[in-house]
């Protein structure tokens, strides 16, 4: 019986990497929108999303730099309900103390929810 040939991880059946985010939750505070030096425009919102069983809630930043979705978030005001689709980013930038880092999704469409009460 012939031995067999081992594989490489450049031989590995490649995997599909998936990047995508699906919230929904409550904004808090007011969206910010700012011109970069870059020119860039950019909204961005900070949104809390609770846990199950009325744990603790986790609080995402969310930046908009698609027009559309810098519309949306513009609309927004402190205590909205909305769904959220996009990818998480590390956001890297410096600081007095040095460089830092931090996460965020960046948002592809947002739209506000009716929440009954």
């Amino acid at each position: 019986m012939p031995a067999r040939a081992r594989s490489t991880p450049e031989e590995a059946p490649a995997q599909a990497s998936v990047n995508s985010v699906e919230l929904a939750g409550r904004v808090s505070g007011e969206p910010e929108s700012r011109v970069l030096p870059s020119g860039d425009d950019l909204v961005t919102l900070r949104l809390v999303v609770a846990r199950p069983a009325g744990g603790p809630v986790d609080t995402i930043d969310l930046a908009c730099w698609s027009r559309s979705a810098r519309r949306s978030a513009a609309r927004l005001t402190d205590g909205d309900h909305v769904h959220v689709t996009g990818a998480l980013r590390r956001r890297f930038f410096r600081t007095p103390g040095g460089a830092a880092s931090r996460y965020e999704v960046e948002v592809a469409t947002l739209s506000r929810r009716r929440v009954s009460a």
